[in-house]
């Protein structure tokens, strides 16, 4: 089967791009919006429309495989390339791209996605969304020439092993983190809030207080609201480098209030994503070491999540041999190529870490679908719902893709010849 013409469209995201610089400079909110200017190079905004790229593949058979190049929420920050643009995403596929996947013979899925991800500009990689998107459609491609689900393609070209079925979900609730945090719990979510920590005098206090008494408040309506009495979610807060700003850097002075925070959830299970941004990936790394340690010291629980500053497989390679982190958030959109993904997937649960299958509120359904497939074959911890911040849109799609999936690789097992 060949891939006969390349067709690529501007298409909606699920959420916005937001300058995080800005924002934890204390940019107010003025309605839905920020007050006050960007200073994240490549913003118009300190909150502006998100922009997607839809790639369409046509197949010798007439068939069409889809991916959408997306890039995250908070582009431009933590060492990610700079806000992505739809425009100039559609000019780079057509000028590099196109000419390399136009008559292509769909063989090896992870061949022809190295090729598309190593494709170059006159001014180095192409945008890491625009490398995201492209091999999600050529990955929908390989599925379809060999008339099987994405999942099933992951799963025998990598020999991951893993039965497919559901992976525990993981939803974020934006600023609304009470409304949307009751929903969660009456849909039995198996990882929540995120609660969009992400400043300090409003979000979690200058000496972490008000994420204290929302955590409080959040156990206690679990608690109250769950429909099963064994319901028992991990709660995971992402908080944008915050604690590390409101105690100065000093990275005891974190870990103490970390594990504070820790007695608060119990019986929960706490972990907390980028407590400190220490500016650079080297930093980062010594920091989350020196931090973890400080945590193992007080007899903590709580487990710290990477995020920023680790955002190719490269990176999270240096992550996981140093022990920098209990869970990887391998954040999707920044890796480029899919193909990397799993790449990243594997390589973190293989090292007995739990493997974040993330990325963002700012992403398409189409690009959830892809990646909730491909947490299932590679056996990821847990997946992101998106996008958007509204919760049930994407429990809606994950969930569904991932109960599809599951219920087609269970018929095909069921229609398999019991050997002798």
């Amino acid at each position: 089967m060949k891939i006969v013409e390349v067709l690529t469209e501007p298409v909606r995201t699920g959420f916005f791009a937001d300058d995080q610089a800005a924002i934890r400079a204390g940019a107010e909110h003025d309605g839905f919006s920020y007050a006050g200017s960007p200073v994240t190079p490549g913003f118009s905004a300190i909150r502006q429309a998100g922009e997607a790229l839809s790639v369409m593949l046509l197949l010798e058979d007439g068939s069409v495989a889809h991916g959408d190049c997306a890039a995250v929420q908070y582009s431009g920050a933590g060492g990610r390339d700079p806000v992505f643009s739809a425009a100039a995403a559609r000019r780079d596929v057509e000028e590099h791209l196109t000419p390399l996947l136009a008559g292509a013979e769909l063989g090896s899925f992870r061949e022809l996605a190295t090729r598309v991800d190593a494709c170059r500009s006159a001014t180095g990689p192409l945008h890491t969304a625009v490398r995201y998107g492209v091999t999600q459609a050529v990955l929908d491609a390989v599925a379809q020439s060999r008339r099987l689900t994405i999942a099933e393609v992951v799963r025998d070209e990598y020999a991951t092993g893993v039965d497919l079925r559901p992976v525990p979900m993981f939803a974020q609730t934006g600023d609304d983190r009470y409304g949307n945090a009751e929903k969660m719990i009456l849909k039995q979510v198996d990882v929540l809030p995120h609660g969009l920590i992400n400043n300090v005098d409003t979000k979690l206090g200058r000496q972490g207080e008000l994420l204290e008494e929302y955590l409080r408040w959040l156990v206690e309506r679990i608690s109250r609201l769950r429909p099963v009495s064994g319901y028992l979610p991990r709660l995971h807060f992402d908080t944008y480098g915050t604690v590390g700003l409101a105690f100065g850097g000093d990275v005891d002075a974190v870990a103490r209030y970390l594990a504070r925070l820790g007695d608060i959830a119990a019986p929960h299970e706490l972990v907390i994503e980028h407590p400190i941004d220490a500016g650079d990936r080297q930093s980062q790394i010594e920091t989350y070491v020196r931090l973890r340690a400080a945590l193992n010291r007080i007899g903590s629980p709580v487990k710290i999540v990477v995020d920023e500053w680790c955002n190719t497989l490269e990176d999270i390679e240096m992550f996981v041999d140093q022990g920098a982190a209990d869970v990887i958030h391998v954040k999707t959109p920044d890796l480029g190529g899919i193909n990397n993904t799993i790449e990243a997937l594997l390589l973190v649960r293989e090292r007995g870490l739990v493997a974040y299958c993330g990325g963002t509120c700012n992403e398409t359904d189409r690009s959830a679908q892809i990646s909730a497939q491909v947490a299932m074959a590679c056996g990821a911890g847990q997946v992101l719902a998106k996008p958007g911040m509204g919760v049930d849109e994407g429990l809606m799609i994950v969930g569904n893709e991932m109960a599809r999936v599951t219920a087609i690789a269970a018929a095909r097992r069921a229609r398999q010849p019991v050997l002798p």
